[in-house]
């Protein structure tokens, strides 16, 4: 009951009101702060050294009790409860951080003919290579833009192609399909893989729309100016704008390039655990549920 006590204490609560509450005397439970470090005490300094070594890896670091907690048991083989961490996280301010909103990137061609929309915001598949998404996002450098496009496969969240460049030009868009039909080549694929996008005019253009055409992939768009009906790929946007895009300041294109490079890569497709694929990475995700990091 004085382990409560002082549970409460930290969270602020004064020491007088929280033995009233629990119907114990003040004189007691200073007796019992006096006394060594109970199993369970020793127990919790130990899961927050682990906790806080997990939270300074430069890259876990925007990382919430969920996911903690997840890199406990899933990467430490720790068995732990998620309220147990969130509480020591707590206790000692360590927290995660939030994602915002994305200002609207593309820009639609008024003159073009989208296709159909064949997706209708149901973004859950059964397998790799039957809905693929796209989408292009911006950030500033002291010298300038910096514009990447990216193709995510739904089903595992697992980016397969990437463009980066100083325009967003109708090539960024090709460019990163091209990555993704090489890495997949969905011409091989038994279902006809969907290509949903939004409209705009990187999307709509001729050079993209062939590219598409020529992979074999059916070409979807959702309807005009609705994040919604591409929220997958803004959720990804918003997580590099988060974890990456707003860390720091960016002095050169080739700077941030890099950075955009290594954090798709090396953390986001490899290392970094999400919530809707059992808090696996999405590579770790393809090759438990296939047996093979290149499923398709």
């Amino acid at each position: 009951m004085y382990g409560l006590v002082h549970e409460m204490a930290d969270d602020g609560i004064d020491v007088a009101v929280a033995c009233r509450v629990l119907n114990v005397s003040r004189s007691g439970y200073y007796d019992w702060r006096g006394r060594p470090a109970s199993a369970r005490e020793q127990e919790n300094t130990l899961l927050l050294k682990l906790i806080e070594e997990i939270h300074a890896d430069e890259d876990m670091k925007t990382y919430g009790a969920p996911r903690v907690h997840a890199e406990l048991v899933l990467g430490h083989d720790l068995q732990v409860n998620q309220k147990r961490v969130a509480r020591l996280m707590r206790q000692a301010g360590i927290q995660g951080l939030y994602r915002r909103r994305r200002s609207w990137t593309t820009i639609r061609d008024p003159h073009a003919i989208p296709a159909k929309d064949l997706v209708n915001r149901r973004f859950t598949v059964d397998g790799p290579n039957r809905l693929w998404l796209t989408d292009i996002t911006e950030h500033p450098t002291v010298e300038g833009k910096v514009y990447c496009a990216a193709v995510m496969d739904a089903w595992s969240r697992r980016v397969l192609g990437w463009s980066i460049d100083d325009n967003m030009r109708k090539e960024l868009v090709v460019d990163a399909l091209g990555m993704a039909v090489l890495r997949r080549n969905p011409m091989d694929v038994d279902n006809n893989t969907i290509m949903h996008s939004d409209h705009g005019s990187q999307f709509t253009s001729w050079a993209f729309s062939q590219k598409v055409y020529d992979a074999g992939l059916v070409p979807s768009m959702g309807s005009v100016g609705d994040c919604y009906d591409n929220a997958m790929m803004e959720s990804f946007w918003e997580r590099m704008q988060l974890e990456l895009l707003d860390s720091q300041v960016w002095f050169t294109r080739d700077e941030l390039a890099n950075a955009m490079f290594r954090w798709i890569e090396s953390w986001y497709n490899r290392r970094r655990r999400h919530s809707s694929i059992g808090m696996l990475s999405p590579i770790e995700f393809e090759t438990r549920s296939t047996g093979s990091d290149r499923p398709g």
